[in-house]
């Protein structure tokens, strides 16, 4: 005879110690349980309630500079470390974890155009309007070297491991430290190089943008442009994607930013659209998958690299025209450089917390991140996730943006109509704006 009996250990219900959480068990069968999904729904609406609740970007404003500030260069390996260089030839660098200024000099006689880090050194390099691009140590205010050319300097960039730099000016000339002049001068047709950017990955290939509208791709082993792209307005920045050596954006005065597979350009691979004004700066956040713009509408801008639309849009009452925009190296903070001085510091996502979080915090952010992400087709919690408070020059520069396109659009359809059939073909997105590629 079989005698069944109800057997149960300790060590499976109890607590080892005072502070544990309670064990219980649960039956996971879907019948037992027929409000899951009303429950998990609830709970999704109101994690993304509290995430818009929550949305606090800003950190902080760094304020020094009397005038613009046109560029800002991270440290490749010092989380807390930012140079901003401004129109009136100041240079500053800035202690994120103090937020203070702890060092400063003026450095060029008018603008600086352009400042970038030493990867493998504690040097950075600065240039101006006044023909010079000059060398410094971390805390010297006198420089290393200093550099002279016949032409103002547009920017600037240096490469990844070897001691060669890049500057744009009416031409691409290619430097080295230990000499004076240029080891290499490029240039296909360009009126004036606008900016130039090496890519850190494939070291060799360098990318610029001109005045003509042009993107022009070099080699630096044959020392020859290898690409050239004709837009239909100009492109005023460029980045490379750090973990895509062959992607790149750039920033278009036609208000979209435009991402290019350097292997096949004919075509963009992204089309990215929200700004209403000059798109003036892009860069990459290091892991390639996120964005982030400033324009002359006075806001900043973050993308997902793969999406077309803005996740999220910055902006202050007293933000000027945003002509700098940078992501931290740990992906966590936004700086952007405006027109009225001042150094912002944001928060890469909006609402998330500073500071130590314990186990259950990050569970529980674990956890309403993956029900966002489940209920995010349902159209209240897409409506309450889309919705941004935004200036009202923005709202309404935006919806006149919006009748222009879609006249043009009933424009072409009325004059396809009345056209002999295939004689107005259609142009895809991606491709209407490439005007010549080479």
């Amino acid at each position: 005879m079989k005698i069944r009996v109800l057997s149960r250990q300790d060590k499976d219900y109890s607590r080892e110690r005072k502070n544990d959480i309670h064990k219980t068990s649960r039956n996971l069968s879907q019948d037992a349980h027929p409000f899951a999904r009303a429950r998990e729904y609830t709970r999704a609406l109101n994690a993304t309630k509290i995430d818009r609740l929550l949305s606090k970007p800003f950190i902080a404003s760094l304020s020094g500079h009397v005038d613009g500030i046109y560029c800002l260069a991270k440290h490749p390996t010092t989380l807390n470390t930012i140079i901003s260089g401004s129109a009136d030839g100041d240079i500053r660098i800035w202690d994120l974890s103090t937020q203070d200024c702890r060092w400063n000099t003026i450095a060029h006689k008018g603008f600086v155009r352009g400042i970038t880090f030493v990867p493998f050194k504690d040097i950075f390099l600065s240039t101006g309007e006044d023909k010079t691009v000059k060398m410094w140590s971390m805390g010297s205010k006198t420089p290393i070297n200093t550099f002279l050319n016949a032409n103002a300097f547009t920017g600037i960039d240096h490469h990844r491991s070897d001691n060669v730099f890049v500057t744009s000016s009416v031409k691409v000339d290619v430097w080295d430290h230990s000499r004076a002049v240029p080891i290499t001068s490029l240039s296909w047709g360009a009126e004036t190089v606008t900016t130039v950017k090496m890519n850190q990955t494939e070291t060799s290939i360098l990318a610029s943008c001109g005045t003509d509208r042009t993107i022009i791709l070099y080699d630096l082993r044959t020392s020859m442009p290898i690409k050239k792209n004709i837009l239909t307005m100009a492109s005023n920045a460029i980045a490379w994607n750090p973990m895509e050596a062959f992607n790149f954006t750039v920033a278009n005065e036609d208000h979209n930013l435009y991402t290019f597979d350097m292997r096949k350009m004919d075509r963009a691979v992204n089309v990215l659209k929200d700004h209403v004004s000059a798109v003036l700066d892009v860069d990459y956040s290091p892991t390639g998958t996120q964005i982030v713009s400033g324009s002359y509408d006075h806001t900043v801008r973050i993308f997902n690299s793969r999406e077309g639309s803005s996740r999220d849009i910055y902006h202050t009452e007293r933000m000027q025209r945003v002509f700098c925009v940078k992501f931290s190296m740990d992906e966590k903070f936004v700086f952007s450089g405006s027109d009225d001085g001042n150094l912002r510091v944001w928060k890469a996502n909006a609402s998330e917390k500073l500071g130590v979080q314990t186990n259950r915090e990050r569970e529980a952010i674990k956890y309403s991140k993956a029900l966002k992400e489940k209920y995010k087709h349902m159209p209240e919690i897409r409506a309450i996730d889309k919705h941004r408070r935004v200036p009202k020059a923005i709202t309404s520069a935006t919806r006149i943006k919006r009748i222009q396109i879609e006249s043009e659009r009933t424009k072409e359809e009325n004059r396809r109509k009345h056209s002999k059939p295939d004689t107005i073909k259609r142009q895809a997105e991606r491709k209407k704006n490439i005007l010549v590629t080479e």
